[in-house]
C-alpha cells in the first residue's frame, strides 16, 4: 500500500484535512452556483446554499460591498480560504505528534 504525506502518520490529521477541504469545497461550490445564477429552487442548490451559509456564517456579512456578486465572492471566499489554511495547518501540526 502506498501512503502519501497527506495520509501518512496520525489518522486524525487526515480527518482534519479532509473536513477542512470538504468545507472549502462546499463554500466554493456555492460561490460558483451563485455566479452562474443557479436555480435556487433546486434541491441540490438549496442544500449547498444552506451548508455554505452555515459554514460561512461568521464571515457572510464581514464586508458590505457592491455589486452583490463581489460581496458573495469576497465574504464566502474568505471563509473557504480560512478553512483551507487553518484546517490544513492544524492537520500538519497534529501529524507531527
Amino acid at each position: 500500500m502506498v501512503t502519501t504525506t497527506r495520509t501518512a502518520g496520525n489518522p486524525i490529521a487526515g480527518i482534519i484535512a479532509v473536513i477542512a477541504d470538504v468545507a472549502a469545497f462546499i463554500i466554493g461550490l456555492w460561490i460558483l452556483m451563485y455566479l452562474l445564477d443557479a436555480n435556487r429552487d433546486n434541491t441540490l442548490v438549496a442544500i449547498v446554499r444552506d451548508a455554505a451559509n452555515w459554514l460561512a456564517g461568521w464571515s457572510r456579512d464581514m464586508f458590505n460591498v457592491q455589486p452583490e456578486w463581489w460581496r458573495v465572492v469576497l465574504n464566502y471566499g474568505i471563509a473557504a480560504l480560512v478553512y483551507l489554511v487553518i484546517g490544513n495547518a492544524l492537520a500538519r501540526a497534529v501529524r507531527r505528534f
